[in-house]
């Protein structure tokens, strides 16, 4: 049996997806941020391992937890959070916390698991977003991780082609999960919106998209398990692609962006 470490399992694609590929039999490490969920996913039969990406300290022992119980094959780099708001409202030190969590911390993770992988065969699945393909307003800085993301999974998977490591990314669309009425505690302890010259753009569009999350659908929108079905063919296809996309926007913005320079970077590869 083999065994894929998760991240951000608490709910919507981390949660899908873990409970998807139990049932393709895979052992499933899934790991959460708060008690209550740790606490869900053991009792659902889960092997369930606090992570909190931006403390170093914490991301070392949730390492060293997972690696103990026994060797790993694949990691699913899927925890991450957002952050809305204008990029000219965004201080400091709110690109910190989100970089630490969404990029840093995923980052060290998967350095972590990487001696095990060069030695036995792993897989890196690292779920990125359309996001990580063009921006869009009032996501700067999400945007900004998953655009960092898509660049250091390309360096890595050209770096690490002489090693039976492989480098995959998802890109979803709009999926139905919890992520914007997650990021309602990030817009409100780092976005001064009252005093921004953009406050009344606040009140018209992004309030409403935040607090009255029915008041207007994601066009294209499709349920976390469409990204579980990506997330197994990753893990599971003999030769896995470099980049597998999920929704409409993906294939429309990611296709035609992207084809030129993964090509570059599979040339550079043949050549270094």
């Amino acid at each position: 049996m083999k065994t894929v470490l998760i991240t951000g399992c608490s709910s919507g694609i981390g949660l899908d997806a873990a409970r998807h590929m139990r049932t393709r039999g895979w052992r499933v490490i899934a790991t959460c941020r708060k008690p209550e969920d740790l606490a869900a996913r053991r009792d659902e039969g889960f092997d369930a391992i606090h992570l909190e990406l931006s403390d170093e300290d914490n991301v070392a022992r949730a390492a060293d937890e997972a690696l103990a119980l026994g060797r790993i094959d694949a990691l699913v780099n899927n925890a991450a959070f957002a952050i809305p708001g204008a990029a000219e409202d965004l201080p400091r030190g709110a690109l910190r916390s989100i970089f630490e969590a969404n990029l840093f911390g995923t980052h060290d993770l998967t350095r972590r698991l990487l001696p095990q992988f060069r030695e036995h065969g792993g897989r890196v699945v690292n779920i990125s977003s359309v996001l990580g393909l063009v921006g869009i307003p009032w996501r700067g800085a999400y945007v900004a991780t998953k655009f960092a993301l898509e660049g250091l999974t390309d360096v890595m998977r050209v770096e690490m082609a002489d090693t039976p490591v492989k480098f995959i990314l998802i890109e979803p669309g709009p999926i139905g999960t919890r992520i914007r009425l997650n990021s309602i505690p990030h817009f409100e302890a780092w976005i001064d919106w009252r005093s921004s010259p953009r406050a009344e753009q606040y009140r018209r569009v992004l309030l409403k998209r935040l607090y009255e999350p029915g008041a207007k659908k994601d066009r294209f929108e499709l349920p976390p398990a469409a990204v579980s079905a990506r997330i197994a063919q990753a893990l599971e296809s003999p030769n896995p692609r470099p980049r597998y996309y999920v929704t409409t926007p993906t294939h429309v913005s990611g296709i035609g962006r992207r084809l030129l320079s993964t090509r570059a970077l599979d040339w550079f590869a043949r050549r270094s």
